[in-house]
């Protein structure tokens, strides 16, 4: 009688601890994935998306390594662009500070999947030698673009991007410049734009959820 109880019990027992694995899997799978946001949240958290992503058009400017970047270079992965420059004394550190601190917090393919460029708004002074200087001391995956004054400004006003140069008290100059950060997604197409000041953990949620809703 017991031995014929035993392949029973040794039958629910491994039903139950099944069962438990599935439900342990099921609960990593949802934790793993991105919480998906509404419109709402996005724009809560700071991300600004446009009902139709903007084709950027045609433009050629020059990468801190001095290769041309052209559309070319933000196709494939998610781009994050900042308008800055080197001799910038507050914002711009600090932005590509918040940055490096967002690409660190990206988990698994999302950090290879989104690179983060900064574009001079200074060309006079930030050369291609000037940015191999400082754009990787934030991170060393990070790029920074330069090239001649028409070529950025027309790169800048297609991303909604304003700057203008501001004379200082010793004879030198400074640039004013908007801290708000264009989102480009992997067609190479301008999503929208996360607006200052930024929030890196917010930043974070809110572009795991859109690259999410993308994909899927």
């Amino acid at each position: 009688m017991k031995n014929s109880k035993t392949p029973g019990v040794y039958w629910t027992v491994a039903g139950v601890v099944v069962f438990m694995v599935l439900v342990v899997a099921s609960f990593v799978h949802r934790v793993g994935e991105p919480r998906i946001m509404s419109l709402a949240e996005t724009r809560a958290n700071g991300l600004f998306l446009f009902d139709t992503p903007r084709d950027l058009g045609a433009f050629e400017l020059l990468d801190h390594t001095g290769e041309p970047f052209s559309p070319a270079q933000l196709m494939g992965r998610w781009t994050i662009i900042f308008f800055g420059f080197t001799h910038c004394p507050d914002i711009c550190p600090t932005t590509m500070a918040e940055l490096a601190d967002l690409k660190a917090q990206l988990v698994g393919t999302e950090a290879g999947a989104t690179q983060v460029i900064m574009v001079s708004v200074d060309p006079a002074r930030d050369t291609p030698e000037r940015l191999a200087e400082y754009v990787p001391y934030f991170h060393p995956e990070f790029l920074g673009v330069t090239g001649d004054f028409p070529a950025i400004l027309s790169f800048a006003q297609r991303l909604n991007a304003p700057f203008r140069k501001v004379s200082d008290p010793n004879n030198g100059y400074q640039m004013e410049h908007s801290a708000n950060v264009a989102l480009m997604n992997p067609r190479g197409d301008y999503h929208g734009f996360f607006r200052a000041p930024l929030d890196v953990p917010k930043m974070r949620v809110t572009l795991r959820s859109t690259q999410y809703l993308w994909e899927n």
